[in-house]
């Protein structure tokens, strides 16, 4: 890879302006059930409230794409580009601007999360070719980052040079099993502008991708983050976000600050897969499959910071209200904006993972 072209680039904080976002339809049938006919729903409900202050571009085949432009309100346009599934998070463009103001996207390698060492499908080159043509579409100049393998999910900025990651995806032997600690660091670090990378040991307890930073900790500024956090010592996600905990205490940004942390509650029960839950799936061979009791990751840490609101998930718990609250205190400028996640988890993420931001800047 040439770096000279993106030195002079960073990763903006995802709370730093934006021109837009991106989604993408949700329709396979291993993800959304019934044809995606309740995920659609609440894919529009995330859309509709990041609309009120940014554009959204809804990408689809050409199958959707009718039904897309049939679907959308005020400050949203349809694209067409197709997909294997619907994580514009992972498979969009990572952007990153400079002083100027000029902005271009990185077009990671994607492998379904694992490739053929553990990925959640075998077919993926849809989803590969996302970010390339939605930056084609829009003009936007494109760095190639193949053939690093990346998901914009495992990855936060706080816009003044430090990384946010994970050990237990980044150093997974389904991303890039050839490379060092060190070696994807410099990686990091040359692409995103950065000058330090934090490395959480882990992330969410049963976190499909191999434990994605953006379901367990978020920069709601500078030098602050909400880490996700259980007092119950019998649940697994205890130890794990005191780990977490552990290390950033220990830890100094790149601007040398120590990490305020700010805990931000998981709900208090459990969300499991149910039975109903099953109906109306149709997994594809090779295509990881969901079952009856599974513990599913949710996190109210996967939220989406728009221009004017934190759009966060909601999941019928005691805690959903803790969450709004704590998370208007964090951001006093911007609405909290409370959505019923539970179908987008059900899928294998949420609201931040559906979602990719894209900062202000010229092309």
């Amino acid at each position: 890879m040439d770096y000279s072209i993106i030195k002079n680039y960073r990763m903006p904080g995802e709370f730093e302006p934006h021109d837009g976002c991106i989604m993408i339809w949700p329709v396979r049938q291993g993800s959304w059930p019934y044809n995606g006919r309740d995920a659609k729903k609440a894919f529009m409900e995330v859309a509709k409230a990041i609309a009120k202050s940014e554009k959204v571009y809804m990408l689809a085949d050409e199958s959707h794409i009718e039904e897309v432009k049939n679907s959308l309100a005020e400050n949203m346009e349809a694209v067409l580009i197709e997909s294997d599934d619907a994580w514009a998070r992972d498979v969009g463009p990572t952007y990153v601007v400079d002083d100027k103001g000029s902005r271009m996207g990185i077009n990671w390698k994607f492998n379904a999360w694992g490739g053929s060492f553990d990925g959640l499908y075998m077919h993926y080159d849809k989803d590969d070719k996302v970010a390339s043509r939605f930056l084609k579409y829009t003009g936007d100049m494109i760095f190639d980052a193949h053939p690093f393998v990346l998901e914009g999910g495992s990855i936060h900025s706080d816009g003044e040079g430090t990384i946010l990651t994970t050990e237990a995806c980044l150093l997974s032997k389904g991303r890039n099993p050839s490379m060092t600690k060190n070696e994807i660091e410099d990686i990091l670090l040359k692409t995103l502008g950065g000058r330090k990378v934090l490395w959480l040991p882990c992330g969410i307890y049963n976190d499909e991708t191999n434990e994605h930073v953006d379901n367990i900790c978020a920069f709601t500024r500078p030098g602050r983050v909400v880490l996700a956090w259980t007092d119950d010592k019998n649940d697994p996600q205890y130890e794990m976000s005191r780990r977490c905990e552990e290390y950033l205490l220990q830890q100094k940004d790149a601007m040398g600050r120590s990490i305020e942390i700010v805990k931000l509650p998981v709900p208090s029960t459990p969300v499991l897969v149910k039975e109903s839950d099953l109906k109306g799936y149709v997994f594809e061979e090779g295509e990881d499959v969901r079952e009856a009791g599974e513990r599913l990751a949710a996190s109210y840490v996967n939220f989406y910071i728009s221009n004017k609101s934190v759009i966060v998930p909601q999941f019928g718990d005691v805690n959903d209200e803790t969450a709004v609250n704590i998370l208007q205190r964090e951001f006093p400028g911007r609405t909290v904006c409370p959505v019923k996640a539970d179908v987008i988890l059900l899928g294998g993420g949420n609201i931040h993972c559906i979602t990719q931001q894209i900062p202000k800047g010229g092309k």
